[in-house]
Formats: C-alpha cells, structure tokens, sequence
C-alpha cells in the first residue's frame, strides 16, 4: 500500500514531499492519479557528472528534475561535444513517444529526479488529456527557449551570450523563487567554463575574460571559483542584448 501523508490525505506522501509538484506534469494529475502513478515512481539521487543516458539508447523511463541541474549534449562522430541544452526543476527529461534518445543527459550538479517506467507514463497520458497537455505545453516552452538561444547563439556578442547564460541558470536554478523580486541572487555554477564554451560556442580563454569584466563591473561576485554572487538580476538581465 501507498503510503500517505500525516494528515491521511488521498495525495501520496511521495508527492507532498514534492516542492515542484505542482509546477510539473504532476499538477495536472488528480489525487487518485497521483496515487495510480506514485505506484510505479521512484525518487533518485545523482551526483554531478554521473551519465542519466546516452545519445542512441532505448528510452525505458522518464523522469521529471526535482532539484538540480541536466545537461543535453550531443557528441559528433569525431568526438566532439556541443552542449545543446540544460533542464531545472520541473522539466521533464525525455522525449514522449521516442523510441531511443537522441541526446546524452548527464547530471551538471547534484540532481534529484523523479522516475517513471515509459509505459505506466504514456498509458497514463493516454487517459488523461490535462497531462497530455501539460506536457505539450512544457514541450513548447523547451521549442520556444531553443529558438531563443538560437538568437543568442547567431547574433549576441561574447558578452551577451556569457550574460545571458548566467540570467538562465540564475532564473532557472530555484523553481519556486521570483528571481526579478529579490536583492541578491546565488548560486552555484552547474558548468565549467569548458562546458559553457561549448554551449556558447565560444573558447574558454572568452569565457574566462567575459566573466572577469562582468566580475570588474560588479555585476556578479565569485567565490571559490563556482558560486555566484548576483546582487542585482535586473542589471544582468540588462547585459543580455
């Protein structure tokens, strides 16, 4: 039996636990479906770096960002890499209905995901067009930020791309905060500059450099290499072009 929650809810405890349940997939589910799904779920644990899947293998599961950050790659046949996108709580990590994956997923920081087998999941969007939906609409955010960061990618200056980069992750990183209302902004950098350099198309002697002159500006603060200190979002929005 599904455990629940101390209050006797019809909601799994599973799911209360959830931060981001309600952002997610999950928040077009009812009750009674959350307990059907949270049958089959399991919350995992990954330490940055670790590989979620490779590029080409059969997909077996999905699974939704709890807390962390993912990195989509996409290796060429001589062996090189190009980062192609980066997911946060809650995006939804693979691709419904595919057959196999077509990027590599790797944990860029400590990540927690919520896993579910492929079928109970498609069986479950086949009965219930909200998540049907709700997955569409996550769907067309991720299509609208790609496009996006083909702007970013074809017209921006170094500068503007590094900025731009750092808004990102800046307003991605912590689901549940309005970024724009708050004074300082921190996090830790979930990339190193050889994969922002990759994912900007940049070299990482660039990176290195726009991040200094940002540094020089006040515009961020870092510590210990990785942590970045934002006291004002809305002046790094302004670097972004």
């Amino acid at each position: 039996m599904t455990r629940l929650d101390i209050h006797n809810s019809q909601t799994p405890a599973l799911c209360q636990s959830c931060e981001i349940r309600h952002k997610g997939m999950c928040g077009a589910l009812s009750s009674d479906e959350l307990m059907t799904l949270s049958r089959h779920t399991r919350q995992v644990r990954h330490e940055a770096g670790a590989q979620l899947s490779s590029e080409d293998a059969p997909i077996t599961s999905y699974a939704n960002v709890m807390r962390g950050v993912v990195k989509l790659t996409k290796v060429l046949e001589d062996g090189r890499q190009q980062v192609v996108g980066l997911q946060f709580a809650p995006d939804f990590v693979g691709r419904i209905y595919g057959q196999t994956s077509d990027v590599s997923v790797e944990a860029a920081s400590n990540v927690e995901l919520c896993r579910v087998p492929r079928m109970a999941l498609e069986q479950l969007v086949a009965e219930n067009p909200k998540l049907e939906r709700r997955l569409m609409e996550q769907t067309l955010r991720e299509l609208d930020e790609a496009r996006g960061w083909m702007v970013t990618l074809g017209r921006k200056t170094a500068a503007e791309k590094v900025a731009s980069l750092l808004y990102l992750i800046a307003t991605h990183i912590d689901p549940l905060g309005d970024k724009e209302g708050v004074a300082v902004t921190e996090f830790d950098l979930p990339l190193s500059r050889a994969d922002i350099a990759d994912f900007l198309g940049l070299t990482i002697e660039t990176v290195s450099r726009q991040m200094t002159k940002l540094r020089t500006a006040g515009v961020i603060s870092i510590i210990a290499n990785r942590h970045i200190v934002v006291p004002d979002i809305l002046r790094l929005k302004a670097r972004c072009g």
